[in-house]
């Protein structure tokens, strides 16, 4: 695959209007070369919007005016086209066109994929019952509030979200907020895993979190594997039945298990995909005039799911389709990320390795009545990983050194007590180098 650029008159249509469609969008007319001709295509009715605020939407906390970018009028004064509430069908490569479920028919010169990504399901009966939902979008924001606001505040009810991570996290407290003033409305948590964010997480940061959210009154239950969905006599979900034989009660039953890219649109229209739409260091699909961006496309095998680096692939994106083919643009290159829990009064930061591995040195500390706790992973003086829980100030320093590969040998006994304590160390041992210049100096 090659890179390739659109010059300024020529027409770029993004198919996607959602948070990486639309940052490519502000990228783009903050560059001078920015594409004479933009057109974008989003399948939802409403324009781009917050997608990160959809958990405190649903909890109450702020309303859906707060999570829009741009409105509508925005666009035109940018000169940009903005179609909303139609959905890409088929691209035809050869011809460079592209064909609406409403029967639209676009041309396009470069064409940018940014369909995002579809909702994880599990192999489980009865997902398709009425009542089970997913958490993606405004609408499904808007079906879990209304159920709060009706059939919970009518007998109560009860919610069933199913997945530990982040997605179910920010779901289950949600709900529970939204519904602490209905009639005896009950969340219940399910994790398959044996904690809660197995993949950011270590046992007694998980446990530590499992503590909090029970004592808010979230039913969480580890280890919960499905058998199935069962059907009421009214035609929707009833309950959740688990592999061990648990029945839960269930009125609404909301999946938050994960994501999948939304490749479909690749895959009909030719382009190389696996998992999702294939794309070189220059977000370029195996169709020179085509290229994917954020959750929807693949990039050395690895699929997106968090904004740092799709942010990082927008401004490599932008820098290709602005400039000359001929002039050389810095690729994309993945790069660690860091992992923060947006629950309300619950502070969590992550990177690196859950557990230690043979060859780590193990720092940790815990103030069970403060609530803090950290675990700091080092191999040969240097971070790999930390969890911080409680307290977190720190967590971007100890992120920033684990990036860098710095030598943390000379402030390692003040690395749990925070960053400006270790880093004064730091400072002082390269004022005491041999080699620094103010030893020299001396």
């Amino acid at each position: 695959m090659h890179s390739t650029q659109t010059p300024t008159g020529e027409r770029l249509v993004i198919v996607g209007n959602g948070m990486a469609g639309h940052r490519l969008v502000e990228t783009l007319l903050a560059h001078p070369a920015r594409p004479a001709h933009i057109t974008v295509i989003g399948a939802e009715t409403a324009p781009a919007y917050n997608r990160i605020l959809l958990s405190p939407l649903l909890a109450g906390e702020l309303e859906r005016d707060a999570l829009t970018l741009h409105d509508a009028e925005w666009y035109a004064e940018q000169g940009i086209e903005l179609i909303l509430g139609e959905r890409v069908e088929t691209i035809d490569r050869a011809a460079r066109t592209l064909t609406t479920d409403a029967g639209r028919r676009l041309d396009y010169d470069r064409l940018v994929l940014a369909t995002g990504s579809n909702p994880a399901r599990p192999p489980v009966p009865g997902l398709e019952l009425p009542g089970v939902h997913v958490f993606r979008d405004l609408n499904d924001a808007d079906a879990l509030v209304r159920f709060t606001q009706t059939q919970a505040a009518e007998r109560g009810g009860n919610a069933v979200v199913i997945g530990g991570g982040l997605l179910g996290l920010e779901a289950a407290e949600g709900l529970r907020k939204r519904g602490q003033g209905q009639r005896g409305m009950q969340v219940s948590l399910l994790q398959r895993d044996d904690r809660l964010m197995n993949r950011q997480l270590d046992l007694t940061a998980a446990r530590l979190l499992e503590s909090e959210l029970r004592s808010r009154g979230l039913d969480v239950r580890t280890g919960a594997q499905l058998e199935c969905l069962e059907e009421g006599s009214d035609g929707r979900v009833w309950a959740v039945h688990l592999a061990d034989g648990t029945p839960l009660p269930a009125d609404c039953v909301v999946v938050a298990i994960g994501i999948v890219p939304n490749a479909e649109l690749g895959r009909i229209a030719g382009l190389e995909v696996n998992r999702g739409v294939v794309v070189d260091e220059w977000l370029t699909t195996s169709d020179p005039a085509i290229h994917a961006l954020g959750e929807c496309c693949e990039h050395r095998g690895q699929t997106y799911g968090l904004v740092e680096p799709i942010w990082r692939q927008v401004e490599v994106l932008a820098d290709r389709l602005c400039r000359p083919a001929t002039e050389h643009v810095a690729g994309y290159v993945d790069a660690p990320c860091a992992t923060k829990l947006k629950v309300s009064g619950v502070s969590l930061y992550a990177f690196g390795p859950t557990e230690a591995g043979p060859d780590h040195e193990v720092l940790s500390y815990r103030d069970p009545q403060q609530g803090d706790y950290r675990r700091l992973l080092l191999r040969n003086g240097r971070l790999e990983g930390a969890v911080l829980y409680g307290d977190t100030a720190a967590g971007p320093w100890y992120f920033e050194q684990a990036l860098a590969g710095s030598d943390l040998s000379a402030c390692r006994q003040a690395l749990l007590l925070g960053a400006a304590d270790a880093q004064a160390l730091l400072d002082d041992a390269a004022t005491d180098s041999p080699t620094s210049p103010v030893k020299e100096a001396a």
